[in-house]
């Protein structure tokens, strides 16, 4: 009888075991997968606040030639190291009909360095002529798998993926720069070819989400 009321008592705390973590489990954020090259551009339809007040979507954004995305912020130190950098590229893809948003997901700023007001000022000092958005609840970094700011995403005019990573061979020093891998990423693309070079590892701030 005994032994009867072990196997009961221990078969029971197992199954309450199983039940305790699948629950657990089923209040888990899923987390998004890797954004391959060769992906359609996710998110496309959400909708996004520009620093301007405009709503747009990343669909709505793309040119005829495609979409430059980038992932940004204002303050990170290598975002400041690549501001230049980034001015150029983003001047390079609007000129060839390209679609260019800049997204700062840094959730956890928003209430300083981050704020809605603070991207206003700094896309007027660095005085952008594309698109600065808010990325609410880092739903688009999640998205995209995007960690790190500066990260580029180079999107085709079918709206599939060509590129991702860094502006360059070195993020942290514009002087000792060999290879513009988002200037050839983007003359590839246009040439109708396939990128030489269709990732290249980013460096840079995380993106603080919450």
């Amino acid at each position: 009888m005994a032994a009867d009321k072990t196997v009961r008592f221990m078969r029971n705390t197992y199954c309450y075991f199983i039940i305790s973590i699948i629950t657990l489990c089923s209040f888990l954020p899923i987390e998004e997968g890797t954004l391959d090259i060769g992906a359609p551009l996710p998110k496309a339809d959400v909708l996004l606040t520009d620093v301007s007040g405009q709503q747009i979507s990343l669909g709505k954004a793309k040119g005829p030639n495609g979409l430059l995305v980038i992932f940004s912020a204002n303050s990170c130190p290598y975002v400041i190291r690549n501001q230049a950098r980034t001015k150029t590229i983003c001047q390079y893809a609007k000129q060839r009909q390209l679609g260019v948003v800049l997204v700062n997901s840094n959730e956890a700023m928003r209430s300083g360095e981050d704020s809605p007001a603070a991207m206003k000022s700094y896309a007027a000092a660095q005085q952008f002529e594309w698109h600065y958005v808010i990325d609410r609840k880092s739903e688009l970094a999640d998205a995209f798998d995007a960690r790190h700011t500066p990260e580029c995403f180079l999107f085709d005019r079918s709206g599939m993926l060509v590129y991702k990573g860094a502006i360059d061979d070195n993020p942290g020093n514009a002087e000792a720069v060999k290879i513009r891998h988002l200037h050839n990423a983007i003359n590839d693309m246009l040439a109708g070819k396939a990128a030489q070079v269709s990732s290249a590892p980013s460096m840079g701030c995380n993106i603080k989400r919450f």
